[in-house]
């Protein structure tokens, strides 16, 4: 072998040797890069489903609700009366999800007395005067109502159609119990539905502010058995929403009972 070959093999070897290197090192940025690009789609993955979650959990703040316990009469085990009133949407809600202080003590609501004045003068020019025989009723007369009522029905049954101390809708000064002059035999009575002047009043009251606050079919959503003289002050606007669409002042607020 001449000399000449010994020195064109090394050199031979070194170029294979180089080739082998850059196809290598193009193998290895290929895979890096795949890697970072798989990194990445899976980056934008996690965060679409975090996205995702989380406007699902916007949209249904309801499940995030922590969820509790009700005796037989639908009242939170447990639960003790607030410090504080609440209030949803400018809204004061009393209901069995939603208790008042027991000193909470604002009297009879004056806009709610007008707007039922002005509801009791429509209903003359119709034949129908109407009494507001029950209000505003304080924590201590709430107390002796729901035992005389346990007394002579039982607990079980008392809780259908009246609340326990500091539950009551009428403690918030915007309840007005409604009857026909004339015919008091159907104050706080269901034949008062089905009178005219109970007819009329369940047409017209939602025109001066007023929802039949626990209406027939809707036990489940209130908590109460229907009542065709329990009527609610909410405003002309909420009234009128929540007459239109047949619903009641939980679904209105989407809240539970």
């Amino acid at each position: 072998m001449s000399k000449n070959n010994h020195i064109e093999f090394p050199f031979k070897m070194m170029a294979s040797f180089a080739v082998f290197a850059l196809i290598m090192s193009g193998c290895g940025n290929k895979d890096a890069e795949n890697k970072d690009e798989q990194s990445s789609k899976t980056t934008e993955t996690f965060q679409e489903d975090v996205d995702s979650k989380e406007s699902l959990e916007t949209q249904n703040p309801k499940k995030n609700e922590q969820e509790v316990v009700r005796d037989a009469g639908g009242y939170i085990v447990g639960q003790e009366l607030p410090k504080e009133a609440t209030y949803i949407s400018d809204l004061l809600i009393a209901s069995k999800r939603y208790p008042l202080p027991a000193d909470f003590a604002p009297g009879e609501d004056p806009e709610a007395r007008a707007a039922f004045e002005e509801l009791n003068a429509a209903g003359i020019l119709e034949g129908y005067t109407f009494n507001a025989f029950s209000t505003y009723r304080s924590y201590d007369r709430q107390v002796e109502l729901y035992a005389n009522y346990v007394n002579r029905d039982g607990k079980e049954a008392a809780d259908t159609y009246s609340a326990r101390p500091g539950y009551s809708e009428h403690q918030t000064g915007l309840a007005f119990d409604i009857g026909e002059v004339g015919s008091e035999q159907f104050f706080a009575d269901e034949g008062f539905g089905k009178t005219e002047a109970g007819k009329w009043l369940a047409k017209n009251a939602h025109k001066y502010g007023f929802i039949m606050r626990y209406p027939k079919g809707k036990e489940n959503v209130t908590g109460y058995m229907h009542e065709s003289w329990h009527f609610r002050y909410v405003g002309k606007d909420i009234a009128k929403d929540i007459y239109n669409n047949k619903s009641t002042l939980e679904e209105y607020l989407e809240i539970e009972k």
